[in-house]
């Protein structure tokens, strides 16, 4: 996985409230089990209408939106455990996916692949979205280290467990974080 420490970017809104996995990539994409591929997937039904045409409509297809932060309404990732939505949401390029609740399930699948979910205050959430609709040109900070998000709106913390905030600040993943504490461990078993 990339390291994560510190993020400036615009943001994408997605007004959207209870956001399922099933809405993030549809059940008929899930017959890969390799994580590449599954961004162009990334809110099918929504990016585009049933004759397969695109939704000019739908905020990732509006070009006046961009960056790697997606600022999505209230309960996202809820429905099926799917990790899928974690990678199609990566693999698309988003970094940090930000809303006031986030299912359990798909909080640790994102912080599982990279992606960090920051849970804010609903009343936050409900300023922040407006304001980048309004103004899309606007760059959203996030750091990791301090655990905050710079917004026009102001400034927020979130939580994070420990150990992955340490597996997100140095790029590992579980057997990464295995393999950097090879050392105590030869000199734990040692004493044996």
């Amino acid at each position: 996985m990339e390291k994560f420490t510190k993020l400036t970017s615009r943001a994408i809104p997605l007004p959207t409230e209870n956001v399922d996995t099933d809405q993030i990539i549809p059940a008929r994409f899930l017959k890969a089990t390799d994580k590449i591929g599954f961004g162009e997937h990334l809110f099918k039904d929504w990016r585009f209408h049933k004759d397969e045409s695109l939704n000019t409509s739908f905020a990732l297809n509006n070009p006046k939106y961009s960056g790697s932060i997606l600022v999505a309404g209230n309960n996202f990732g809820c429905g099926s455990s799917r990790e899928h939505a974690a990678w199609a949401l990566a693999d698309y390029g988003f970094k940090v996916i930000v809303s006031s609740f986030f299912a359990d399930i798909f909080k640790g699948n994102a912080l599982n692949n990279g992606l960090l979910p920051i849970q804010v205050s609903e009343d936050f959430l409900k300023k922040l979205l407006p304001v980048l609709q309004e103004n899309p040109q606007i760059e959203i900070v996030v750091n990791l280290e301090k655990q905050t998000i710079e917004t026009p709106v102001g400034i927020a913390t979130f939580e994070i467990d420990a150990y992955k905030k340490t597996c997100l600040l140095n790029g590992y993943d579980d057997i990464d974080f295995l393999i950097s504490k090879t050392a105590k461990i030869n000199a734990f078993e040692a004493t044996l």
